[in-house]
């Protein structure tokens, strides 16, 4: 898999998403109080755009009436029919066992890190301002 800036950091801030296409392909990025996640914005149900979707918890309950949420804002809901995935791994908690969305590995590299390459060549000074979010696909 080769490895393409999407974004810089300060254009996805905790709690946001921002729908990228990296290679024809639509990714959905998405930023957990400091940590990017990348899903394939289709969801396998029936192709709905999970970048649409809305961002909830996971609700959890050990008896008949009471239930608590945990994971919010990790867990993304299909619009058109609500199935519901891990944004930090695909995992579908509407079918775990055969169903999960594409996850993509997406890293924060610096700006120096992206500049540097393997030619020699005449330079200038450069400096780098902010980090940039990469997508590895």
């Amino acid at each position: 898999m080769s490895k393409h800036v999407v974004a810089a950091v300060a254009d996805i801030p905790p709690g946001s998403r921002r729908l990228v296409t990296v290679r024809g392909r639509p990714i959905a990025i998405f930023n957990i109080g400091g940590e990017f996640f990348g899903l394939f914005n289709r969801c396998p149900h029936q192709g709905g755009s999970l970048c649409d979707g809305i961002l909830t918890g996971l609700v959890e309950s050990d008896e008949p009436g009471q239930y608590r949420t945990s994971r919010e804002g990790e867990i993304i809901r299909c619009p058109w029919h609500g199935w519901e995935f891990d944004i930090r791994t695909g995992q579908s908690w509407c079918d775990p066992a055969h169903t999960r969305a594409r996850a993509y590995p997406v890293e924060v590299a610096h700006g120096e890190s992206l500049v540097q390459g393997p030619y020699v060549a005449e330079t200038v000074p450069v400096t780098v301002e902010q980090d940039y979010v990469v997508v590895e696909a």
